[in-house]
């Protein structure tokens, strides 16, 4: 089991530095051991114009078989001579993956103190695989490698034999990767698709394997077009590992799309909250987060609605709250985050649902900045607690996306009123409730909001104070109810189809584009 990576230099920056980048010395030949054999670094040239290093990986058949037994932990799934004989010793597998790992750490994580600037830096970069397993053939390979930046991406099929050509090929391919990558990324492209070309790991795979997928894939797999194959491949097609890998990844393309890290996407579970209440005691009154999940309700059997889209529904509340009414048929929960929802499924336990009424419940993932054609044609929306955690320059796209795309009947719309604050003994002067709200609005700033955006999407608004009304500063939490005002609004809407036959009267907002992406945390301290 073979590779070489080679690269080329000047006398300011020759190419011995590969070395330095590889933390192995180009005048010495080393060994390490694997789990399953002995990996030896070498390099057959080394030069100021020219180095290579070659990785040699030599199998041991019977610490194989001693570690894994069977498809996916044994040899090949479909080795011809039993456990002893197979190509786990010739061919480039998830073997020399985990070979990889172990010799070039530092390399596949881009740290080089000696020379930083050059790890970097692209280097002109050759790597060669002369026998790489290629399930789906030499096409399978390019569309894998091709959208990562290489220049040349060469994968010719080896022949069965080449004294007789009649035979055909194998399935096995010479890969050749041409072009001017970081040495960090070359190898990482490498880490992960050796063992999605191979189709098979001779480990186990744990659930720590969506780490490492998600650690190697960083800057490229969340927007490869080839994302779902490789993902289901590396994971050995567990189910469960593919799904919160697919979920992870979509959060990061997200943020990206955002121009946003991770952490302050998925930012709707919020463990470190408290709980603020009116007072203390043994007569403590119902909290607020309970208040307004009942005045929701309200509003949502008065608007006689069926099938209602909870927007940032965060860990379920509101989802769980709505499907103990069967006046509600259809119950559908979007947060951007992947974690949030995982909570929402296992607090509707929805493995166990019965199928009646599992067929009333979706959860999804994406973001209210950006247009979703899954979310046209519903009775309601309901968006409580989640304008205040938008940037005010986002609210226009969020405005767009809900009023002027989605356009349900009715819109519910419930956020902080800034001005009760004083009320709250345990909350500082200054602060807001939760540590991830950009602005919380006084009662004539979000009427005005309110205001505008009936006004400009053609609804008619009316507010409901909820939680005690304070003579002077109002309700802790205020609520807009948003009712379309064409009349032919019912008529428009095909309630067996849900899907909502209007025109989209206004005009859509240049940084709106139609995919799905980023909302806010639910259930916010109150």
């Amino acid at each position: 089991m073979f590779l070489t990576i080679s690269t080329t230099g000047t006398a300011e920056k020759p190419a011995t530095d590969l070395g330095f980048l590889l933390h192995k010395h180009p005048g010495k030949a080393q060994s390490f051991s694997t789990s399953h054999g002995t990996a030896h670094v070498l390099y057959p040239e080394a030069g100021p114009e020219r180095c290579t290093a070659a990785l040699l990986l030599e199998v041991d058949p019977v610490a194989l078989v001693r570690r894994g037994k069977g498809k996916g932990r044994g040899g090949a799934p479909d080795a011809a001579l039993a456990q002893y004989v197979n190509d786990r010793p010739y061919a480039a597998s998830s073997l020399l993956a985990v070979a990889l790992a172990k010799v070039f750490k530092s390399a596949l994580h881009g740290s080089c103190a000696a020379l930083p600037e050059r790890a970097a830096a692209p280097l002109p970069l050759r790597i060669e695989v002369p026998a790489l397993p290629a399930r789906g053939g030499a096409e399978l390979v390019t569309r894998l490698f091709g959208p990562l930046g290489w220049d040349t991406v060469t994968a010719e099929p080896v022949a069965l034999d080449p004294e007789f050509p009649e035979w055909g090929d194998s399935r096995y391919v010479r890969l050749v990767l041409e072009g001017e990558l970081r040495l960090a990324d070359a190898l990482n492209h490498l880490y992960v698709l050796l063992p999605v070309l191979d189709d098979a790991k001779h480990y186990w795979v744990a659930p720590d394997e969506v780490d490492k997928l998600l650690r190697a894939g960083d800057g490229w797999l969340a927007d490869h077009p080839e994302q779902k194959l490789i993902t289901s491949r590396y994971l050995s097609r567990r189910w469960g590992l593919t799904r919160e890998a697919t979920e992870r990844l979509e959060l990061v393309r997200l943020a990206e799309a955002d121009g946003l890290a991770v952490e302050d996407v998925d930012n709707a579970v919020d463990e470190t909250r408290t709980v603020l209440l009116e007072e203390e005691g043994p007569d403590r009154p119902v909290p607020l987060a309970e208040q307004r999940r009942e005045a929701i309700l309200a509003a949502l059997r008065a608007a006689d609605a069926g099938r209602v889209l909870d927007l940032g529904c965060g860990q379920g509340q509101l989802v769980q709250a709505l499907l103990k009414d069967v006046r509600f048929t259809e119950v559908v929960g979007v947060d951007v985050s992947a974690r949030a929802l995982s909570i929402a499924a296992r607090r509707l336990r929805l493995e166990r649902m019965g199928e009646r009424q599992a067929a009333r419940v979706k959860l999804l993932q994406g973001s209210l900045a950006y247009t979703d054609k899954r979310l046209t044609g519903y009775d309601a929306a309901v968006l409580s607690e989640v304008v205040e955690h938008l940037d005010l320059p986002r609210l226009p796209a969020l405005e767009y996306a809900v009023f002027g795309s989605a356009r349900p009947r009715t819109v519910l719309v419930t956020t902080p009123n800034v001005e009760y604050n004083v009320r709250w003994e345990s909350l500082p002067a200054g602060h807001a409730r939760h540590h991830d709200h950009r602005f919380e609005w006084t009662r004539a700033e979000f009427r005005s909001w309110a205001a505008r955006v009936a006004e400009a999407y053609g609804y008619e608004v009316g507010f409901t104070p909820v939680g005690p009304d304070d003579p002077e500063v109002g309700p802790p939490t205020q609520m807009a109810a948003f009712t379309r005002t064409d009349q032919d609004a019912d008529r428009n809407t095909d309630r067996k189809t849900g899907r909502n036959t209007d025109r989209q009267r206004d005009r859509k907002p240049d940084h709106t584009t139609d995919r799905s992406t980023d909302q806010s945390p639910k259930e916010d301290a109150a």
